[in-house]
């Protein structure tokens, strides 16, 4: 399985020609009034109208991008994502504008619970336990091609599942975790809270101890900064390479745009 890191929390998996795209973003602008313009490149995919399938954690703007996924999308391709929520206006704000957006796009769409695995032409994903930071329906996927299994981990709390979807899953070549720890202070989630609403770069690490990457690769980082209402930690990337080399776990820092991997699973 080919491995593209695309912008912020965005990969892009090739397996026998066929692509799929994970939490894909290629326009920041209906996010910009509370997250501000993006400080990072947010590549397109390689080929457009090509994806066979397309994956997302979470319906917050930042990880589905309706546009983009409708245009990365082949005919009779789909989109994996978690089951619908439902409350009150101010509790599901924040998904709202996606949901909207990909039932007029007339995105072909499939709901996955957890532990739950499907199958799309070479790619093999399981929906697995997330925490969202704001209350919010969240998966990460595993996803399996070409004998690489990869873990995306969206933009997840630190949690206590992490060793159940080891057992279930299987070994992780390369994990891909957030790390940025922002401290949030968004309209529809009052008062702000004091704690990150993502992984640390110290969660992040430990998460991928537990789960026995092979390798692990920081996402959710550095593309949004927007004090107050969105201000990310000091250097996560870096901070978290220190904190995975402390636990002895293999990381790197793969750049937007940047080949993760050309095929073949990480040595053991």
């Amino acid at each position: 399985m080919k491995i593209t890191r695309l912008g912020w929390a965005g990969l892009e998996l090739e397996a026998d020609g066929a692509l799929a795209v994970i939490d894909l973003l290629t326009d920041a602008e209906p996010m910009a009034q509370f997250m501000g313009e993006p400080h990072t490149a947010l590549p397109e995919p390689s080929r457009a109208g090509a994806a066979v399938l397309a994956l997302v954690t979470h319906l917050h703007q930042d990880h589905t991008d309706p546009d983009a996924i409708a245009a990365a999308l082949a005919p009779g391709g789909v989109l994996l994502r978690p089951v619908p929520d439902g409350g009150a206006f101010l509790e599901v704000a924040a998904q709202l504008p996606a949901e909207r957006r990909l039932v007029e796009l007339g995105v072909h769409q499939r709901h996955v619970a957890v532990w739950e695995t499907v199958e799309v032409g070479p790619f093999r994903a399981t929906a697995v336990p997330a925490v969202d930071g704001f209350g919010d329906p969240q998966v990460s996927w595993v996803v399996e091609a070409g004998g690489v299994r990869i873990y995306h981990a969206g933009d997840t709390l630190f949690h206590g599942a992490w060793w159940r979807a080891r057992m279930r899953a299987g070994e992780i070549d390369h994990a891909f975790l957030p790390v940025n720890g922002p401290a949030v202070d968004l309209p529809h989630r009052q008062p702000g809270s004091p704690r990150p609403a993502v992984m640390t770069p110290a969660e992040a690490a430990a998460a991928a101890l537990i789960l026995g990457a092979r390798e692990a690769i920081p996402i959710h980082y550095d593309t949004v900064e927007n004090p107050p209402t969105y201000t990310q930690l000091e250097d996560p990337a870096g901070a978290f390479l220190r904190e995975a080399a402390a636990l002895g776990v293999a990381a790197r820092v793969v750049e937007p745009g940047a080949l993760v991997s050309a095929g073949a699973p990480v040595p053991a």
